[in-house]
């Protein structure tokens, strides 16, 4: 009997050896997924706080909406110190969106939750305007109730959202712009600094991507945003003027203005039924391009050729399969991200920023499509990317 009793002892001791090493081993492997984040997102909680050092170094094209010299987001740096002195000051960031969703939106604002993390800054808010100006505006009054310190934000419409925004300066928030400014508020008095990409930079890459994929010669069309959106019409502006004074050969046959982004297919399919000859189409960003994409397949045209800027994981599987999209100018929306942060910084020390901050622009085509993603986003690209270079 004693025998029987030392056997199931020994019995149950090693079987809750053997449970506990399981539930070990998936604790492991749970931590090392949690913790498994963007490649340009460090744990490092000592030394400067700077953006990814293998940025190029490339011309910025780009100006600010004031006219402003872009200077490189590479130049921004918090020293140790100063990140200690914002930690102890426990403050709160709020980041009110344009829109969201994207691959593009994802990496930006997972740039500044990343951040804002390193700098013991807490995140009260993230907020999605779905490209409506009325929408932007409530979630502002919406924002602003919960008293942050610190609002990175996206106008939708520089004109009406502008009122919106002069109640943040009026209750003293700082506030840092992506890509644009509200009308009427100046820098170093109403807001810190705008970062943006090379966007002007991003539509002469497009044009030179079309160019070279059509021959040089032909028609083309434009898809262009019909809001009053800065970064946007930059690209479609840009596009246009690079076409007119470096391709003489290539005619711009047909412009369409979208305020929707899903609307690109319904506005390329008219393009394409008035203009059955056209060569190609450029759109502003990667979801019209999609709408375009859309509209050129139900129109029989595999062979259209559609540039645009934004690397998405549709337009770059299309691109990596030698689809419609040839090529694109790229943004890196990461690093954007993270400048954002590091400006909110400045603010908060009183430290001077520069009026208008820019990454350079990236060539993205189907020699570099998988290296730009990885430089972009600071991850591998999608298996459905890799898959289509097959």
């Amino acid at each position: 009997m004693k025998k029987n009793v030392l056997v199931s002892i020994i019995l149950v001791f090693v079987l809750s050896m053997v449970l506990i090493g399981c539930g070990n081993k998936e604790m492991a492997t749970g931590s090392k997924e949690s913790t498994k984040k963007n490649e340009n997102y460090s744990e490092q909680t000592s030394g400067p706080l700077t953006i990814n050092p293998k940025i190029p170094d490339l011309d910025v094209l780009d100006k600010g909406p004031n006219g402003e010299k872009a200077v490189s987001a590479k130049s921004l740096q918090l020293t140790e110190e100063e990140l200690q002195k914002i930690k102890d000051g426990k403050y709160k960031a709020a980041i009110v969106m344009h829109y969201s969703g994207t691959d593009y939106m994802n990496a930006a604002v997972g740039a500044m939750k990343d951040t804002f993390k390193k700098m013991g800054i807490e995140v009260i808010a993230v907020t999605d305007a779905q490209f409506k100006a009325e929408k932007q505006v409530n979630d502002i009054e919406t924002v602003l109730a919960k008293k942050p310190d610190i609002m990175i934000s996206v106008p939708v419409d520089a004109v009406s959202t502008a009122p919106a925004y002069k109640k943040a300066v009026a209750q003293g928030v700082k506030l840092v712009f992506m890509d644009g400014a509200a009308k009427g508020l100046s820098p170093g008095k109403d807001y810190i600094s705008i970062v943006s990409g090379d966007n002007y930079g991003n539509g002469a890459l497009a044009a030179d991507i079309m160019a070279e994929k059509i021959g040089k010669k032909g028609k083309v069309g434009i898809v262009y945003h019909d809001v009053n959106f800065f970064v946007t019409k930059n690209r479609s502006d840009a596009f246009e003027a690079r076409i007119k004074e470096k391709y003489p050969d290539i005619e711009i046959v047909a412009k369409g203005g979208i305020t929707d982004p899903n609307k690109g297919e319904e506005v390329a399919s008219a393009m394409l039924t008035r203009h059955r000859d056209i060569d190609g189409i450029f759109a502003p960003w990667d979801v019209p391009a999609e709408g375009v994409m859309s509209a050129a397949r139900n129109a029989g045209r595999e062979d259209l050729v559609v540039t645009t800027v934004d690397l998405g994981t549709n337009v770059a599987i299309s691109i990596a399969s030698d689809g419609i999209v040839k090529g694109l100018g790229a943004q890196l929306p990461y690093d954007q991200g993270v400048a954002q942060a590091i400006l909110s910084g400045y603010a908060l020390l009183g430290k001077e920023a520069p009026a208008y901050v820019a990454s350079p622009a990236i060539k993205v085509t189907k020699e570099n499509v998988l290296d730009s993603w990885k430089l972009i986003y600071g991850t591998d690209a999608p298996p459905t990317v890799k898959n289509a270079m097959k």
